[in-house]
């Protein structure tokens, strides 16, 4: 059996609060679980991971490598959201935030983000 997860990726780099980082995770995960849902070659995984636990994974990076994983994902062809700031709190607007990714299988989003720390 595969197993499907999804994995939001948090910048620590910008001394976000709690609170923002957890809205921002937020946006990220539903974000990008509604682009693997409407999309007719992912909808299997999302339905795959809705229906055995909803696995998601919380990785803290800085802009730099946000930017690096967040091509991989496009060149993979993994369903992502980036968010960026509405700017009405702590933040300037168009400020990249977290990255949503998949749900996809677990083993291709290993392989890019294997390599980072929890937050």
């Amino acid at each position: 059996m595969y197993e499907f997860k999804q994995v939001i990726l948090v910048r620590t780099d910008l001394k976000m609060s709690t609170g923002k980082k957890c809205a921002q995770a937020c946006h990220a995960s539903v974000s990008a679980s509604d682009l693997t849902r409407t999309h007719t070659k992912t909808k299997s995984a999302w339905k795959s991971w809705k229906n055995t636990g909803q696995k998601k994974v919380i990785l803290k990076v800085n802009k730099e490598i946000m930017e690096e994983i967040y091509k991989k994902v496009l060149k993979k062809k993994i369903p992502c959201f980036l968010v960026k700031d509405a700017g009405l709190t702590q933040l300037e607007p168009g400020t990249m935030t977290a990255l949503g990714i998949g749900p996809a299988l677990s083993t291709e989003i290993d392989s890019i983000t294997g390599d980072l720390q929890l937050l």
